[in-house]
C-alpha cells in the first residue's frame, strides 16, 4: 500500500495540508480539538495536574524576584502570581525596594481590566516620557505580537478620555512631546510591509485622527520594518529613524528638532547606540573608511557632531577574537557599557568619551563564570545617573539581582531568588564535541557527579539569529528533571552569537544544516562519553529550534529517544508567506529564488519526511495566538507524520502568543505536557 508523502522535494508545492493554515477555520479547529483531546488523554491526568501545579506554584512564589525599571523617581514592575495571573503593573521607590518586603502601589490591575472589558488582555509594553504622567500602553490579546494602543495617566491611574487610541496592529509608539507621538504601526491601508510590520513612521498629534497623521518617512514594502525612537540626551530633542532592511541590516536617519532628517553614512550591518554627542557602532562586516580598515565585530566610537561634519577618525573600543565576542552595548550617564563573552565567560568593559579621547576600564565586582547580565536601572537614558542592574546565576544557583550604584565599588544584592529545587549531588560541567567539519561545539551538562551510561537526558539548543544561549537557572527543568535524577544539556550551536558574526554566519542560510549537524554531534558525544544511550536522549527546541528538532527527526533519528518541538518553524517552502515569515529571509534564504531553495530544501523537514523510517516519537506544540510563527507549521507537520503512520502528537492551546501561555499556570501546563511525553517515550519512570 502506497503512502501519501506530499509535499515532496520533487513536488514541493503539492501540499494537501494547506487547509490547516486557516487559523480560525472550522475544519482546522476540529483537527486541533481532536488532537488536543488525544494528547491530554495520553499525557494528562492526575500526574500531569500534580506536576503542573508544582511548577505553577514555583512561578507564582511571592519571593520570586520582581524585576524593575526606574521611570522618574519610581521603580516599576509587572508582577504575575496565582491571584494576579495576567499581572499587576505596580510601583515603589528604590529605598522601599531595598527592603525584604517592599510596599507596592498598584497602577493597573490587568485581570480586573480584562474582566471589566471582556477581553483577553495582557500588558506587553509601556511607553512613557520623562517628566510626564502620561503613558501609551500596548495591550495584547492572548500574548499576540499585535497590540491595541491606549493612553493612560499614571497620576489618576486611569485611561485618558479622548486620549490616543489605536486598534490592534503590530508596532508601537514613542513620545516626541506631550501632544505628539512617533507612530510606527502597521495599522491602516498600505501601512504594513510584506513581513506585517510598520512601513511608515508618522507624526500623530493629539486630537487628530490617525488617518490624518503625517507620514514623515516610508520604507519599501519588501523591507522588514521602519520605526522611530525619541532621544532627549542631546542638546536639543531629536529622534532616530531605523529603516530595518532585513533582520541584520538597516539604514539610520537622525531627525533634528526642526524635523530635518539626515541619513547617516554608515554600513547597514551594524549595531548602533547614541548618547548626547557620542555614538558607538559594532560592525557586522569588515569596513574600510578613509584609508583605515576595521574588522568584523569591532566596536568604534566617535563624536556625533564631528561625524556629521565629515570626520571619520573613529576610536577602536573593542576588538574581537575567534572565541571572544561582543554581546551587547548600551549607554548609562554618558558611559558606554560593553557586554562580552570571552570563551563563554562574562566580561564587562566601560568606555567613557571626552574631548581628549576615550577612557577604558573593566567593570569589576562581578563573577567571571556562570551567567551575568547587566542593563541600566533607568528606562530613559536622559534620566540615568549611571546606576546599573545585574542578574547573576548558573544552572544550580538561583538568580541574584544586584545594584551597581554610580560611585560605589561593590555591587549590592537587592534580591535573591529562592532555590526551587534540590541541587544536592549535582554538578555543572563544560564540554566540547567535534562537529562534522572539525569545529568545536561547546555544551553545558548539569546532572549527577557520576555517569551511569543510561542517564535520562534533556537536550536543548537554538542556533539562530545570532542569539547566544546561556546556562541560566531553570526552575522547571530543575524541579521536574534534575531533582528527579535526570541530566540536562544545553548546546551552543553555530547560528548563535556566542563567538560573534563568524559563528552566526556559519550556521545561517546554507549553513543552517551545519548548525543541525552540531546538535547531532553533541548527542553522539554524550553517548561516546558514557553519559547515556541514544534511546535515553530527549531533545527540545522552539521557534527557530523547531527547524532543528524536526531535522533531528528526519536526518538523525537514531540519536534520539523522543523529541519535543515547540512554537515551531518547519515548512521552509512557504514560511515567507505565513505571518512574519518574510522578515527571516536574511537568516534562512528566499524559497522563491531557485538557487536559495536548493539549500532551504535540505533542511525543510516537512518535505524530507520519508515513509518506512525509524523515527523517534515526537510531540509538536504551538499556540493559536502566535502571530509571529504561524501555527500552520506545527499543524501541517503533525498531520503529515500521522498520515504516514508515524507516532506524532500535537498540542495547541488557544492563547500564549509566541510563548507557552498567557499566565503562569498555562505556561506550566505547556511545559509539563512536554516533560511527561518525553519521559514516557525514553522509558523514564521518575514517580512513585
Amino acid at each position: 500500500m502506497s503512502v501519501d508523502d506530499r509535499p515532496t522535494l520533487s513536488a514541493p508545492d503539492d501540499d494537501p495540508w494547506l487547509w490547516l493554515e486557516e487559523i480560525e477555520g472550522k475544519q482546522p479547529l476540529d483537527f486541533v480539538e481532536r488532537q488536543n483531546q488525544l494528547t491530554l488523554a495520553a499525557f494528562g491526568g492526575a500526574a500531569f495536574e500534580r506536576d503542573r501545579d508544582i511548577l505553577a506554584a514555583i512561578y507564582d512564589r511571592p519571593d520570586n524576584i520582581p524585576y524593575v525599571s526606574r521611570r522618574g523617581s519610581d521603580l516599576h514592575n509587572l508582577w504575575k502570581d496565582a491571584t494576579n495571573p495576567r499581572g499587576l503593573w505596580r510601583r515603589t521607590t528604590l529605598a522601599e525596594f531595598r527592603k525584604a518586603s517592599p510596599a507596592w502601589e498598584t497602577i493597573l490591575d490587568i485581570d480586573q481590566l480584562a474582566a471589566h472589558e471582556g477581553e483577553d488582555w495582557l500588558l506587553s509594553q509601556i511607553a512613557t516620557m520623562p517628566g510626564s504622567t502620561r503613558a501609551i500602553l500596548s495591550l495584547s490579546r492572548g500574548g499576540s505580537d499585535a497590540v491595541t494602543l491606549r493612553e493612560f495617566d499614571l497620576a489618576t491611574k486611569s485611561f485618558v478620555t479622548d486620549g490616543f487610541t489605536l486598534p490592534e496592529a503590530k508596532g508601537g509608539v514613542d513620545w516626541l512631546d506631550a501632544d505628539t507621538l512617533l507612530l510606527s504601526s502597521a495599522h491602516g491601508e498600505g501601512m504594513a510591509t510584506s513581513s506585517g510590520y510598520a512601513r511608515t513612521v508618522r507624526l500623530w498629534r493629539r486630537g487628530q485622527a490617525v488617518e490624518q497623521a503625517q507620514v514623515i518617512i516610508e520604507t519599501a514594502a519588501d523591507h522588514m520594518m521602519i520605526y522611530g525612537m525619541s532621544d532627549d540626551t542631546g542638546a536639543a530633542p531629536r529622534a532616530w529613524i531605523i529603516d530595518q532592511i532585513d533582520f541584520f541590516n538597516h539604514a539610520i536617519w537622525l531627525r533634528d528638532a526642526a524635523g530635518t532628517p539626515t541619513k547617516l553614512d554608515l554600513p547597514t550591518g551594524i549595531w548602533m547606540q547614541a548618547h548626547g554627542d557620542w555614538f558607538a557602532i559594532k560592525l557586522r562586516k569588515d569596513w574600510t573608511v578613509e584609508g583605515r580598515s576595521y574588522a568584523t565585530d569591532t566596536v568604534l566610537g566617535i563624536s556625533l557632531s564631528a561625524f556629521l561634519a565629515g570626520r571619520r577618525d573613529f576610536a577602536v573600543l573593542f576588538e574581537p577574537a575567534p572565541r571572544r565576542a561582543l554581546q551587547g552595548l548600551f549607554w548609562a550617564a554618558g558611559k558606554l557599557v560593553l557586554s562580552i563573552l570571552d570563551e563563554l565567560q562574562p566580561r564587562f568593559e566601560i568606555c567613557t568619551p571626552s574631548a581628549g579621547g576615550w577612557n577604558r576600564e573593566t567593570l569589576g565586582g562581578l563573577p567571571q563564570i556562570g551567567v551575568v547580565d547587566i542593563w541600566p536601572l533607568d528606562r530613559h537614558p536622559s534620566e540615568s545617573n549611571g546606576d546599573l542592574l545585574a542578574n547573576v546565576q548558573d544552572p544550580l544557583t538561583p538568580p541574584s539581582l544586584l545594584l551597581l550604584e554610580r560611585g560605589v565599588e561593590s555591587p549590592m544584592v537587592l534580591k535573591q531568588a529562592p532555590k526551587t529545587f534540590t541541587a544536592d549531588g549535582l554538578i555543572v560541567t563544560q564540554h566540547e564535541a567535534i562537529s562534522v567539519d572539525g569545529e568545536r561545539i561547546p555544551y553545558v551538562q548539569t546532572g549527577p557527579t557520576t555517569d551511569t551510561g543510561d542517564a535520562p537526558v534533556y537536550m536543548s539548543a537554538y542556533g539562530g539569529f545570532g542569539h547566544s544561549v546561556k546556562p541560566y537557572y531553570n526552575a522547571s527543568l530543575g524541579k521536574l528533571w534534575l531533582e528527579r535524577g535526570g541530566t540536562t544539556v544545553q548546546a551552543n550551536l553555530r547560528g548563535g552569537g556566542e563567538f560573534g558574526t563568524r559563528w552566526h554566519d556559519a550556521g545561517r542560510l546554507a549553513g543552517k544544516k551545519l548548525s543541525h549537524d552540531d546538535f547531532a554531534t553533541v548527542a553522539a558525544d554524550l553517548v561516546r562519553r558514557g553519559v547515556t544511550s541514544a534511546k535515553r536522549i530527549a531533545a527540545q527546541g522552539g521557534s527557530n529550534g523547531g527547524i532543528l528538532i524536526t531535522n533531528m527527526l528526519v536526518r538523525y533519528p537514531e540519536r534520539f529517544g523522543a523529541l519535543f518541538c515547540t512554537i515551531p518553524l518547519i515548512d521552509m517552502r512557504r514560511y515567507t508567506k505565513l505571518l512574519a515569515g518574510a522578515s527571516w529571509i536574511a537568516e534562512y534564504g528566499d524559497p522563491d529564488k531557485a538557487e536559495e531553495w536548493e539549500w532551504l530544501k535540505t533542511y525543510s523537514a516537512y518535505h524530507n519526511v520519508k515513509a518506512g523510517q525509524s523515527y523517534p516519537p515526537i510531540l509538536i506544540a504551538t499556540t493559536r495566538r502566535d502571530d509571529r510563527v504561524h501555527p500552520g507549521h506545527a499543524r501541517k507537520m503533525a498531520a503529515k507524520l500521522q498520515a504516514m503512520g508515524y507516532e506524532a502528537w500535537f498540542y495547541e492551546p488557544a492563547a500564549g502568543g509566541h510563548g507557552y501561555g498567557k499566565d503562569n499556570k498555562e505556561r506550566a501546563g505547556f511545559e509539563v505536557i512536554g516533560f511527561r511525553f518525553l519521559k514516557e517515550k525514553i522509558g523514564w519512570r521518575d514517580e512513585s
